[in-house]
């Protein structure tokens, strides 16, 4: 077994619903260009602010995932 390498890109994901609902879809979403998806690190979570109260949720997600040999 060879040594693997890695690649680390940043994806950013939303949601109405949830920090965790952002998350999810933001990987969903990413694992359907991106093959060997291994781990991701939440680099950043921000929010929109909507007549007092959260609006909406975006996180900016760092994703690794392994090269193709």
């Amino acid at each position: 077994m060879s040594d693997r390498v890695y690649k680390i890109t940043e994806i950013v994901g939303s949601s109405s619903d949830s920090i965790e609902d952002a998350i999810q879809g933001a990987i969903r979403r990413a694992s359907k260009t991106l093959s060997h998806l291994e781990w991701f690190e939440v680099a950043e979570t921000r929010g929109h602010i909507r007549n007092g109260e959260v609006g909406h949720y975006q996180v900016v997600l760092r994703v690794g995932f392994r090269l193709n040999e």
